[in-house]
């Protein structure tokens, strides 16, 4: 089970189970977490079995003079727990771009949710059933192509790829 960043619902309704925890690696929001010295002491955090990062890695030169990509603190943050951290390849956001750039005006910023549903998609065989999606919302940061990436998934749920299960009011 994959959750993401906050992991709104963890531990009630929705289970203790997290396989991968996808944190946002660019942004404000690790910025925050980084800035938490209790972040590691988090119950999904201890609970997850490995990470997965979204973003590729910004090169040192190219995150100043604001920083924006958090990728090598958090990876030395992470570090002391000793599970494995997996960083998607650019290769994948360039799918993804090509994915829902003809649904969107401009250059798409995937969101973290669409870039692992769409490498787990692109990992798993055509026969296999469909992967159940719990609690994807399409609501977040305003930089996101929510109405692209919610046509992508209705597409790919017709398909018989996916199946969606929009979050709950406790998880909203």
């Amino acid at each position: 089970m994959v959750r993401f960043n906050n992991a709104l619902g963890f531990g009630g309704g929705t289970g203790h189970r997290v396989t991968h925890l996808a944190l946002v690696n660019r942004g404000g929001q690790p910025r925050e977490w980084l800035a938490d010295r209790r972040f590691l002491e988090r119950p999904v955090v201890r609970a997850a079995q490995a990470f997965i990062l979204p973003f590729p890695m910004l090169p040192a030169e190219h995150n100043v003079p604001e920083p924006i990509c958090w990728t090598r603190e958090l990876l030395a943050r992470l570090q002391p727990l000793g599970r494995p951290v997996f960083l998607l390849p650019e290769t994948l956001h360039q799918q993804a771009h090509a994915l829902l750039g003809p649904r969107t005006a401009g250059h798409p910023n995937p969101s973290t949710g669409f870039l692992v549903t769409l490498a787990l998609l692109l990992g798993r065989p055509a026969s296999a059933g469909p992967a159940q999606v719990f609690g994807f919302g399409y609501d977040g940061w305003p930089g996101h192509p929510w109405a692209a990436e919610r046509a992508w998934f209705a597409e790919a749920e017709a398909a018989g790829r996916i199946r969606v299960h929009p979050p709950s009011l406790t998880e909203q």
